[in-house]
């Protein structure tokens, strides 16, 4: 007998081929009889997904669910940073045009408007932007903007300095309609030149230069204040109590701008005159 037929195997490298196929059968990994049907493949999918009870179903879904409370706090803050650096990044570029604007006139920057002449301060700043109003119109101007104003249709969400002192104990002031003199700043880098603009019922929303209100953009009086609770259309609260972190961004005349809290927006900020 022969010795590989007493052995009980056909050994692989002595097959011969299948009469008339003019190759080998299959080599080990390789056909159908290896990879297995697409019957069986659909079985072993459904064994697996119906090896799950019910309760390990739900409590994937819990730990989804709980991964997801955990986020989207998370997330939302992230938001609301970004809008946060958006905002602070309008006001260095406003003070970039505050900057070209005093070059250009001697060292003056705009201050107040109601009841004067001139243009207000962002209408004043328009020809040194990169983007410009359609006609009349400042909603395609982003750069007056703060992405936290609720309003969507508002074009100027801040408020510029036009307060002046009689002296320094001087704790009312008065509006000033014209500009004022870079130099005569004693202490620029803690000198406020604009903030976030309040979004009350009594607060203008100006989408065109000559909208009502448009000579309301400016802050005079302890009534614009954010710790002021009055509503007043002209001395109640400009400056924004709670648009960034329950506080509100400024921009100084160093042009620099950071958050401040309410109570921190005190009235020798806005003294040119320290």
């Amino acid at each position: 007998m022969n010795k590989h037929k007493q052995r009980g195997f056909t050994p692989l490298e002595i097959r011969t081929p299948a009469r008339g196929s003019g190759r080998f059968p299959e080599r080990h990994g390789e056909g159908p009889r290896f990879a297995g049907s697409q019957t069986d493949v659909r079985k072993r999918h459904r064994s697996f997904l119906t090896g799950f009870t019910l309760i390990e179903l739900l409590v994937v879904i819990a730990i989804i669910a709980l991964l997801m409370a955990i986020l989207m706090p998370a997330l939302q803050r992230a938001k609301k940073q970004a809008k946060n650096v958006k905002c602070r990044s309008n006001m260095r570029q406003i003070g970039l045009a505050a900057n070209f604007y005093a070059e250009e006139y001697e060292l003056f920057v705009p201050r107040g408007k109601a009841g004067g002449t001139g243009g207000a301060w962002y209408q004043l700043f328009m020809p040194l932007l990169a983007q410009k109003p359609i006609g009349n119109d400042y909603r395609t101007v982003d750069i007056y903007r703060c992405p936290s104003y609720p309003d969507k249709e508002q074009t100027v969400c801040y408020v510029v300095n036009g307060w002046d002192f009689r002296d320094k104990k001087d704790m009312q002031g008065v509006e000033i309609l014209i500009p004022t003199k870079l130099t005569t700043c004693t202490n620029r880098a803690r000198t406020i030149y604009l903030a976030d603009n309040e979004d009350g019922s009594w607060r203008h929303i100006i989408r065109k230069a000559d909208d009502e209100g448009n000579n309301r953009c400016d802050v005079w009086t302890p009534g614009h204040l954010p710790t002021s609770d009055s509503q007043d259309i002209t001395t109640g609260r400009r400056i924004a109590r709670a648009r960034h972190r329950r506080g509100c961004n400024v921009l100084f005349l160093d042009w620099h701008s950071e958050w401040l809290a309410p109570e921190d927006v005190t009235i020798d900020l806005w003294r040119f005159e320290k």
